[in-house]
């Protein structure tokens, strides 16, 4: 505090009516400190964070004092309130002790940490890297956004949807590698050259076992197979292979499917890696508007609206784009029930 450090015994019975008279005999501003040691009835003027002197053990707060001559820089100070021994003083190793830990393993570093990490003079920590995520969509009816679009084309959205998930949910740097034909060769190098500069690669299209779906040759071919179908709805045909060290994550063309597939099975893995504590999305208490049919057998994955703690389903099938711009979040619902009832209680996940 501003004011004046002193012997607290000095003060004892200080009151208005009867003040203890104390003489100044220095002044130590934030940042500078005095050589001079306080002796019985003597105290010197102080700011705030400056280091109290030898000799002195408390501060009387300089509205419970008044100057015998306030032009005179060190003269008698009236001192109005008796004070404790320490009173006002932060004492060394209060705040942080020695050996102390600052911050635990897996901390965010915001701006209140930041500013811990300052106080020790701290410049830097070392921190987990940023997995970096690239994203690679195929087909051959894609076509880019600045690209004009034909009959029997549509436009990409899995790399824009899967690209910011990654870097606003899992806390990774998403790069999009671009838009990969149903063709095996270009697949092949694009994913090889994909995965020199990322950590994982995240391919949309290409999973199911159509004509034009190779992504599995490709991978069996540079690597392996770890994984192929899934008991989901939606997202079944999601496969997931190893090439090296690296893994490569085939997600469905429909944009549902893949976002959701996305958020349940990879987002979790990629903010373990990132450091990331905690999970990425919340979970609410909601009340079911409307009953929902499940199928029997795959773990499924409904998309809901919330508005004011009512669950509405969005149904629609999984190529619906529109029915990601209507959703707030998904219902889990286990593979051993068929049916939700209206007015049912559950929690959503939202996005």
């Amino acid at each position: 505090m501003d004011g004046y450090a002193v012997k607290a015994e000095d003060t004892f019975g200080a009151t208005d009516e009867a003040p203890k008279i104390l003489k100044c005999i220095d002044s130590i501003e934030a940042g500078s400190f005095s050589e001079k040691t306080v002796k019985n009835r003597e105290c010197i003027e102080i700011s705030t964070g400056a280091p109290i002197p030898n000799g002195s053990d408390a501060i009387v707060m300089v509205e419970f004092t008044d100057r015998e001559n306030e032009n005179e820089k060190y003269d008698n100070i009236y001192i109005l309130k008796s004070v404790a021994p320490n009173q006002d003083v932060a004492l060394q190793g209060s705040d942080i002790k020695k050996d102390m830990l600052l911050l635990k393993e897996k901390t965010i570093i915001s701006p209140d940490k930041i500013g811990v990490l300052a106080g020790q003079g701290i410049k830097e920590v070392e921190v987990f890297k940023k997995p970096k995520i690239g994203v690679i969509s195929t087909g051959n009816e894609l076509v880019m956004e600045n690209e004009s679009i034909e009959y029997g084309k549509i436009y990409d959205v899995n790399s824009y949807s899967i690209k910011n998930a990654a870097i606003s949910n899992g806390g990774a740097e998403g790069v999009s590698k671009g838009i990969v034909k149903d063709n095996y060769h270009e697949l092949k190098t694009k994913i090889e050259n994909s995965l020199k500069d990322s950590d994982i690669v995240v391919c949309s299209g290409g999973t199911s076992a159509g004509v034009g779906d190779v992504l599995r040759n490709v991978l069996e071919d540079i690597g392996e197979v770890i994984l192929h179908g899934i008991s989901v709805k939606p997202g079944k045909p999601t496969i997931i292979g190893k090439v090296g060290k690296k893994i490569v994550i085939g997600l469905p063309g429909n944009p549902v499917s893949a976002l959701i597939i996305f958020y349940v099975f990879i987002i979790p893995n990629i903010r373990r890696i990132a450091g990331k504590p905690g999970e990425s999305n919340a979970k609410v208490n909601v009340t079911l508007s409307k009953r929902i049919h499940s199928p029997k057998g795959r773990m499924h994955y409904s998309l809901v609206h919330i508005k004011e703690d009512l669950a509405y389903p969005i149904i629609k099938d999984s190529g619906a784009i529109t029915s990601l711009a209507h959703a707030d979040g998904y219902i889990k619902i286990p593979k051993n029930v068929e049916l939700l009832d209206e007015g049912g209680k559950s929690y959503s996940h939202t996005f």
